[in-house]
């Protein structure tokens, strides 16, 4: 359970976070608080699974690196195995179950479409791998969402 301080904490570090040698002392001092406070918590809602991860966003192709999407389908009984194999992959973004026929989805981020196409390939070969898509973005449509967890949603949070 989330404390007033905690979702001070998480409402707070979403957007704009302090790039300092040490981003919790100014964190600290914004929120009240003692920044090594903030460090704590912040590492125990990390180990929590609260926060799945704190840190940078980079835009992929700017950093001259391409992207896919891909979906696969695993039986059942194998989607555990095969899904922590693939996270365990570097190019490995996010690994998501869904209920569909296809229902292991994953994205794959490396410098070059043929290295993307390598891993495909590498995956696609597991006997436990039925089919594999890589659906590469024709569009790309990005939406910044804060979520806000400490009170009423401020007016432009979401854009």
């Amino acid at each position: 359970m989330l404390d007033e301080r905690d979702r001070a904490i998480v409402d707070r570090i979403q957007s704009d976070f302090p790039l300092a040698v040490d981003p919790w002392t100014p964190l600290g001092e914004e929120l009240g608080l003692d920044g090594a406070e903030v460090r704590q918590r912040v590492a125990r809602l990390l180990e929590e699974g609260v926060l799945r991860k704190l840190g940078a966003f980079g835009d992929t192709r700017r950093l001259g690196h391409t992207s896919t999407l891909v979906a696969a389908r695993v039986p059942e009984a194998e989607v555990d195995a095969v899904a922590e194999a693939i996270s365990a992959y570097p190019e490995v973004t996010h690994n998501y179950l869904r209920a569909h026929h296809l229902n292991l989805w994953f994205t794959l981020i490396a410098p070059t479409w043929a290295h993307i196409q390598a891993r495909a390939n590498e995956i696609a070969a597991w006997g436990s791998v039925e089919a594999l898509h890589l659906l590469p973005a024709e569009r790309l449509f990005k939406v910044k969402v804060d979520l806000r967890v400490g009170g009423d949603p401020q007016p432009g949070a979401a854009s």
